[in-house]
């Protein structure tokens, strides 16, 4: 069993593994994925629908992915949610399927939305809920 660090960890190495422009939704205060992310040269930045200071290495944008500034995703591959509300999830399909990016889920416990989407193991569950 993974600890929570060690959950994000994974999701960080995937993600930097296979893409190169990464952006982190709804980030709050849980900075390991993109640390991990970052130090590998993969993150463009990282939002939050609240105002919040993560570390100077990881650049931040405040964003509502209710409400998304378009533009601002243009140059992802890969957009990214660490234990997002379900309600999120529509979303972020609508905002990768217009910026043309991956979206990539890791679930809080067994939570998923819709079938699921395709199921990736990485040392952990994730979920592409649209492919690019």
């Amino acid at each position: 069993m993974y600890g929570t660090r060690s959950i994000e960890k994974a999701i960080g190495q995937y993600v930097a593994g296979r893409y190169r422009r990464a952006i982190e939704v709804g980030i709050g205060e849980n900075f390991t994925a993109a640390l991990v992310v970052g130090m590998r040269g993969a993150l463009r930045f990282a939002t939050d629908v609240r105002d919040i200071t993560p570390p100077p290495v990881i650049r931040f944008v405040q964003d509502d992915v209710f409400t998304p500034k378009v533009w601002l995703y243009k140059e992802a591959d890969v957009i990214y949610a660490v234990r997002p509300g379900v309600e999120m999830i529509s979303p972020l399909i609508a905002l990768g399927v217009a910026v043309g990016a991956d979206i990539l889920v890791y679930h809080l416990g067994f939570e998923i939305w819709g079938d699921g989407g395709e199921r990736i193991d990485c040392g952990v569950l994730l979920h592409r809920y649209h492919a690019a």
